[in-house]
């Protein structure tokens, strides 16, 4: 069995490859994908040569974290859930490549327990599950977000969140002026503009690794800077101004089962808008072009591949 997968063979160097398959095992189902997102974040440092070590690096690999499909095969134990339209986090199935992260194809072999079941008519909007489930894991592990810093898609999920939890919306930070609008229920202002020293939790949505210090003189004294990025560079900050702070540092790791059942929930009760976070979309087959804009676009919130076409 083989899949049309993206296949980044080092830094910059991308094709798309026909690639074979592992053979489902007896609790394994086998997906055809229908979307994949492009994390701006993750996949750009492997895009870069940038990601730092992590377990399964090398190339080597298929990237993406972000898929979504139909499950059309599975081994014996899992044949009843034929049919079901999942979420897949990725997948480890190639005789030749690292699976890291494994979903960007237009087929897959994973674990049945790794396939989440999703609603079907979120379309392509459903490839957002996964930094939803991200941003809701980072809101319950410490106070809400007085300030959130970055307005991509991280940031704009974020802010979504808070207000659909019932907190205080908001204040964002952007520093290009063209991530301003879409703004839903929140202001968005640029660093230099804001005069608040008293935030009692700031949410770091942009991955800069600098950006303690910049937090830090808006911060209220004991409170919390949460890092909810990904930082390919050492975060370093000065340590005087965090002491006379007595800031507090929290990192968000990645979401759990529970984290995405209740943004499903959030979803479906009309409290999480997912519109307008997903800008751009391209058939497979283009992704040479496609993850470039990606990370070099500003006006590209989110890319979706489409697999329905895939040859």
């Amino acid at each position: 069995m083989q899949s049309l997968a993206v296949l980044l063979e080092g830094p910059g160097r991308l094709a798309l490859r026909e690639l074979e398959l592992t053979p489902p095992g007896a609790s394994d189902v086998v997906i055809d994908i229908a979307w994949s997102g492009i994390s701006s974040g993750t996949e750009k440092l492997l895009w870069t040569g940038q990601m730092p070590d992590f377990p399964g690096m090398g190339y080597p690999l298929v990237p993406g974290y972000e898929s979504i499909g139909r499950i059309v095969d599975a081994g014996p134990e899992a044949k009843v859930r034929i049919g079901d339209w999942v979420f897949v986090p990725g997948a480890d199935c190639y005789a030749k490549a690292r699976g890291l992260f494994g979903g960007t194809s237009s087929r897959v072999v994973v674990p049945s327990a790794r396939a989440l079941p999703v609603p079907e008519r979120l379309g392509k909007s459903g490839v957002l599950c996964a930094l939803a489930a991200t941003a809701l894991h980072a809101i319950k592990g410490g106070r809400p977000p007085e300030l959130i810093i970055g307005h991509g898609v991280l940031g704009r999920l974020l802010a979504r969140l808070t207000i659909a939890l019932g907190y205080f919306p908001p204040t964002v930070w952007e520093a290009n002026q063209d991530r301003f609008e879409g703004a839903a229920g929140y202001r968005v202002i640029h660093s230099k503009d804001d005069d608040c020293r008293d935030y009692r939790a700031i949410y770091d949505a942009s991955g800069d690794a600098a950006i303690i210090d910049a937090a830090v003189p808006h911060l209220a004294k004991g409170g919390e800077i949460t890092l909810a990025g990904f930082y390919a560079e050492p975060v370093n900050f000065a340590f005087p101004p965090a002491f006379m702070k007595e800031a507090r540092l929290r990192i968000a790791a990645e979401w759990q089962p529970a984290d995405l059942k209740q943004t499903l929930t959030l979803m479906e009760g009309g409290e999480l808008d997912l519109s307008d976070l997903i800008t751009d979309t391209r058939p497979a087959n283009a992704a040479g072009d496609a993850y470039p804009q990606a990370f070099e676009d500003p006006a590209c919130l989110k890319m979706v591949l489409d697999w329905s076409n895939a040859a």
